[in-house]
């Protein structure tokens, strides 16, 4: 007998849902750029170098997360990376030698390192696609690897709409 009663179908399905964006790192996002901190934007003078190191205020990147690089095309020795790296870190929640990409790949690997991924053994899982927060598609590359080994399928979208990505046989 129909009682006309709905039924949430997708509550009832055991899905377990894996959303990247539980996953993002709060705060600024910065880009410290160190091209204008060399000689006519094309050198390293050192004495000139760490003048501008030491004046900089690095208290700006309190709890910030920063991208550093430089954007000429010009050879910077890896010490100068390392004096900054120096400076940055009593300040900021994170910092990379990289690209703004780059930084926020790495914030997102370093928050999936925590989880135990063999918590989802058998589990039918959802990668939930759409968020309010951008994702890079290398992590969801790096999440479906670190699922595999443990769920029994895997697929992507919403609970109510998904795609199929594998069936352990």
């Amino acid at each position: 007998m129909d009682t006309g009663e709905i039924i949430n179908k997708v509550a009832f399905s055991g899905l377990i849902t894996f959303n990247l964006a539980d996953y993002y790192t709060p705060g600024d996002r910065v880009m410290l750029d160190i091209k204008p901190w060399l000689y006519m934007e094309l050198m390293l003078k050192e004495k000139d170098f760490r003048e501008h190191v030491k004046q900089h205020d690095w208290s700006q990147y309190k709890d910030a997360c920063v991208a550093v690089q430089c954007s000429a095309d010009a050879i910077i020795p890896t010490w100068a990376y390392m004096l900054i790296a120096t400076r940055l870190q009593p300040h900021t929640e994170h910092f990379i030698f990289g690209s703004a990409a780059q930084l926020e790949i790495e914030l997102f690997l370093r928050k999936l390192q925590s989880v135990d991924f063999s918590a989802f053994q058998g589990q039918k899982m959802v990668i939930k696609g759409c968020s309010d927060v951008a994702v890079p598609e290398s992590i969801y590359v790096e999440l479906t690897r670190r699922l595999m080994p443990y769920a029994d399928k895997l697929m992507y979208g919403e609970p109510c709409s998904t795609v199929p990505l594998y069936k352990k046989s």
